[in-house]
This record gives C-alpha cells, structure tokens and sequence, in this order.
C-alpha cells in the first residue's frame, strides 16, 4: 500500500471539502457579514508635545488598516457606520535611549500612547477601549529631524496595527 498517495489524496479532500465550511479573508480577517463600513475620524492629539501631523498620521494609519486591508469601506459620519473607532493620542515622549562615549545621545526613543475603543454601531457600549503604546528609535547624529519623524511613524504604524487586530480578534 502506498501511504504517501493515501495521505496526499486525504489532504487533497480536505481542501476541497474545507472552503464550504470555513469562511476564510485574504486579509486574515474574519468580519461579520452585517458589518461593511467604518468611521474613523481623527483623533486629536492632546500630547503638548511632539510632531504637528501626528493626528493626520494616525489616522491615515487606521484607515490603511482597516480600509485598504479589509473589506471594509469608509464611511463619512458615525450616523451611517456600521463600526466606529475613536479615540485621542495622549503623549508623545522623545527622549535618549542609548548614550555615547562623549556622554551624548545616541538614539533617542519615540513612544507614544493612544487611548482608543471600537464599538459596533449596533451595541450599546465598546467592543474595548484601552490604551495602546508604539515606539521606536532613531539615530540622533544623522539627520535628527527625519529620524524622529521617521521613528513616529513607525510607531503609529504599530498602534493602528495592535487597534486592528485587536478589533478584529474579536470578529
């Protein structure tokens, strides 16, 4: 007997047998079917600190998540959304991360906290609301100004990351 025909055929089976029973997204998403659009409106930075476009950057972030990697489209007002995240960016920290021989920074640390919370339009209260945390580092001898930006960035981009799977774990 040939086991590695057997075996082959029943994985062959499997996944032919599987999609019929398991609603999989590309995207790794699972979303309801009655849930199609989101509202994602800015969130204002209330840090007293840091950079001017944090807000824009953030929310530019959130929609890449949940618009341009979901089936979701955006909507123009909570009114009409199906889900809705809000939230405001509550500090932005630089400070050094890593000192030189001449007692100078080396890296500087970016971390910023965001306090947000997902709610289905249909249900009284949030999915969650919480806090979430992003940081990263940039080299402060080459070019400070674009590394910090740069280092913002990436730690929005991992806010509306950890806002996205958290939202969507629960999917």
């Amino acid at each position: 007997m040939n086991y590695s025909r057997l075996i082959t055929a029943g994985i062959v089976l499997s996944l032919v047998a599987l999609p019929g029973c398991i609603r999989y997204s590309f995207t790794g998403t699972s979303i309801p079917a009655d849930v199609s659009t989101i509202y994602i409106p800015f969130f204002p930075d209330q840090s007293t600190g840091g950079l001017g476009d944090l807000s824009d950057q953030l929310n530019r972030a959130l929609i890449n998540r949940f618009v341009n990697q979901s089936r979701l489209s955006l909507s123009n007002d909570e009114e009409s959304a199906d889900a809705f995240i809000d939230g405001a960016i509550q500090s932005y920290i630089n400070r050094p991360f890593s000192i030189g021989g001449n007692q100078q920074a080396n890296l500087n640390e970016i971390q910023i906290t965001v306090r947000a919370s997902f709610q289905y339009a249909r249900d009284d209260s949030p999915l969650w609301s919480k806090s979430f945390s992003g940081s990263a580092t940039y080299d402060v001898q080459q070019n400070p100004v674009d590394g910090e930006i740069e280092a913002a960035f990436s730690a929005l981009q991992q806010i509306s990351n950890n806002m996205f799977n958290d939202a969507v774990s629960n999917w």
